[in-house]
């Protein structure tokens, strides 16, 4: 992930596999940008080839909580998703939460060198596997909030790591 920020708005890149090993670090991304005053945020996935489900998730919970309805009708979406590809564009609209972002192609070709993303990385530290089961769990669960017919989707995936989260728990 490659951060780029100015003014009121930050621009996140993220390259590469957008999976549950670095949605934790996204997630304490997103959420410090958000304590320093950020609220309008540009995720650059012109280099992301995949999202699993537990980074969506991630990301889907970041939206709702930004997500703001405006006068009953239009909405306000905080956060653009540049360039995402089909195969993203397709898991966001087949898990209900195509509606919480605001979806923007751009040709690269139009945006000059160095004017991309690129201006800092966000520090990415090793987690638990307490860490990974929890946000993976949580993950989870907003999908099938979000859209009730995620819940035959992912209700075995939510119960192993329910499972698994309380085995670690318990142990010595």
């Amino acid at each position: 992930m490659l951060v780029y920020v100015t003014g009121h708005s930050a621009c996140v890149r993220i390259v590469g596999r957008a999976n549950f090993t670095s949605s934790i670090d996204f997630k304490i991304l997103l959420n410090e940008l958000v304590q320093k005053g950020f609220d309008c945020f540009v995720l650059d996935l012109s280099d992301c080839i995949l999202m699993d489900s537990t980074f969506l998730g991630v990301l889907a919970g970041f939206g709702l909580k930004l997500y703001r309805p405006q006068n009953g009708e239009a909405t306000i979406q905080p956060i653009q998703l540049l360039n995402p590809n089909e195969r993203i564009s397709e898991l966001l609209e087949n898990l209900g939460v195509a509606h919480l972002f605001k979806t923007v192609t751009v040709n690269r070709k139009e945006v000059p060198p160095g004017e991309h993303l690129a201006d800092g990385q966000p520090d990415c530290r090793e987690h638990s596997h307490e860490e990974v089961t929890r946000n993976c769990l949580e993950a989870h669960k907003i999908l099938m909030e979000i859209a009730p017919e995620n819940v035959s989707k992912f209700k075995e995936v939510a119960q192993f790591l329910a499972e698994d989260l309380k085995k670690t728990n318990i142990g010595p």
